[in-house]
């Protein structure tokens, strides 16, 4: 039997480039959409093309009524929480793919999903070059004690920083070794442009995030030792394909477990 989805955001960047991907497949089916924008109308003809039974709602709430596995959310930052928590309540497990959330909002799903025995997957990005972004920082981090992290998006991005560099910092905050930089609390001036703070103390990550036009997304990890640099940087191009592998294999495993796995690079060898 299929895995049956759920997709918040259908009509969005990364949503439309999901839902044919979806059925392309033969293990996952698409049951229902939310886009408040198409609400009561078919998915497939919403996107400019056939009609494909799939319903549209108007929130995740109204969609929770359609029998289903897994809620995928790319949604908003302002709406992602609650729509995990609602989904988690119906018993369903949840893929979220929308950036906003921070660990004490993870540290909430997390209690709910394990309360409920239901598996969620956040990732900051679903890409697999982002991820392998992730996974060269902590490397590198293990033998170059300071890292900084640049984060590059569109003038219009509602968040900052965005959920790559967010989950990035998060990680390498709890991992890193102390920093030799100079304390932020002994710098003078306007110790705001040092960036903002993960973590605490010595191990704190800073994240400097620019919003500019032409940039969709960009993240750089940038290390420095004495009289050398190494910078690691991932580019994001304006089409959402590089996110649709990753969403359907997080799709698929997230029943495997119960609670809170935190970035695509938990479900890679």
């Amino acid at each position: 039997m299929p895995i049956r989805i759920i997709l918040a955001g259908a009509t969005g960047w990364v949503g439309r480039a999901l839902t044919p991907a979806i059925a392309a497949t033969d293990d996952l089916e698409l049951v229902a959409a939310v886009a408040r924008s198409a609400a009561g109308r078919d998915l497939g003809e919403t996107l400019g093309g056939a009609a494909n039974g799939v319903p549209v709602f108007a929130s995740v709430d109204e969609a929770l009524t359609i029998p289903a596995d897994v809620l995928i959310d790319y949604t908003k930052p302002d709406a992602v929480k609650a729509n995990a928590l609602a989904a988690i309540a119906a018993g369903r497990h949840v893929v979220v793919g929308t950036s906003g959330l921070g660990a004490a909002d993870y540290a909430e799903i997390d209690a709910a999903a394990t309360a409920r025995s239901v598996g969620v997957l956040a990732a900051g990005n679903f890409s697999i070059t982002a991820t392998l972004l992730k996974s060269f920082t902590l490397e590198a981090a293990k033998y170059v004690a300071d890292v900084e992290i640049i984060d590059y998006a569109s003038a219009k991005k509602p968040d900052a920083p965005s959920g790559t560099a967010r989950e990035l910092a998060e990680t390498l905050a709890a991992q890193r070794q102390a920093a030799t930089s100079r304390p932020v609390a002994d710098v003078s001036g306007v110790p705001a442009t040092r960036g903002g703070a993960f973590g605490e103390g010595a191990t704190e990550v800073r994240v400097h995030a620019l919003r500019l036009p032409s940039f969709v997304l960009s993240v750089e990890s940038v290390f420095g030792a004495p009289d050398e640099r190494l910078t690691i940087r991932h580019d994001a191009g304006s089409s959402a394909v590089p996110y649709v592998a990753g969403t359907l294999l997080a799709a698929r495993k997230v029943a495997g477990w119960t609670g809170v796995r935190r970035g695509l690079d938990t479900l890679l060898d």
